[in-house]
């Protein structure tokens, strides 16, 4: 799938809803790809990992952040896979910049949720064209897909960013950020997307749009998750009340400044992102810092 293949259809619906389901995105060449690499992870998590499940908590709950820093297969992914033209098509960007990556592993008998929340508010990036990728790499049935609440983007709402694992305040001295509604509670009032999905489909959606979803309790297998994070034209760097996750460092950007350089390489247009990939971002550069 190319640039071309992301029909004026799909574009409308992820302007709409802020969510759009795009079949068969990517081939197997590259989720056999991706799944070496998380096995890889998987067997040795990298420095920014989190298990989500609490002490006497049933089942497997694994995050994983910045893969690509570490791992080849993730990386060529990011570089080389249609990911960042499929990025510039939905958000009609003319270039389209790697923010960075996430691994999300549900194992069998897992229960806990991934709460609600919007993404955008735990980073540090201003600007409409922040697009998220949720690729699954194991058949997901929709009781255990991803929940995204159309059109929750234009709400012109910001709430608190949580931590998975403990609930906690990202910005706990601030009170510009809303509580999140209890939304299970209220499921009714709002129009959630899920979708059947197999390897290869796509949820796009936008930094904005209110989202969360099941634990994997009744599953035959693993709920084996990627998360990419793509930027556009408008996007630039922001400061937030407390530290984001995940902190970026070292990478001399002022608020305001377009998230365009080597440390958030530009991936699309390709000739583009090919020369930009080999700059400190992806390299043994001691000015790249994250923490979470």
């Amino acid at each position: 799938m190319n640039h071309s293949a992301v029909t004026e259809r799909d574009i409308e619906t992820y302007e709409r809803d802020g969510v759009a389901c795009i079949r068969g995105a990517f081939s197997k060449e590259w989720l056999d790809l991706l799944a070496q690499g998380v096995e890889k992870d998987i067997a040795k998590p990298g420095p920014l990992h989190t298990v989500q499940q609490g002490e006497g908590d049933v089942g497997f709950f694994l995050t994983d952040f910045c893969m690509s820093q570490r791992l080849p297969e993730f990386r060529r992914f990011i570089c080389e896979s249609p990911a960042g033209s499929i990025a510039g098509a939905l958000m009609r960007s003319e270039r389209v910049n790697f923010f960075y990556d996430a691994i999300w592993v549900k194992g069998t008998g897992t229960p806990k949720r991934t709460r609600w929340h919007q993404d955008q508010p735990y980073y540090s990036v201003d600007g409409e064209h922040m697009c998220i990728f949720w690729l699954p790499l194991d058949p997901v049935s929709k009781d255990v897909s991803l929940e995204l609440i159309r059109g929750s983007h234009k709400w012109g709402r910001w709430f608190q960013p949580e931590l998975t694992r403990s609930g906690k305040d990202l910005y706990p001295e601030n009170t510009a950020f809303e509580r999140m509604p209890d939304i299970q509670a209220e499921r009714a009032k709002h129009d959630i997307a899920s979708f059947d999905m197999q390897p290869g489909d796509i949820i796009a959606f936008h930094g904005m749009v209110v989202h969360g979803a099941p634990g994997n309790p009744n599953q035959q297998h693993r709920r084996r998750a990627l998360s990419t994070i793509w930027l556009g034209d408008d996007a630039t760097y922001a400061e937030r009340p407390g530290p984001v996750r995940p902190l970026f460092e070292g990478h001399g950007l002022k608020p305001g400044d377009a998230m365009d350089n080597a440390y958030f390489p530009r991936v699309w247009p390709s000739a583009a992102g090919a020369a930009a990939a080999k700059g400190p971002r992806f390299a043994d550069n001691s000015s790249f810092r994250v923490s979470i």
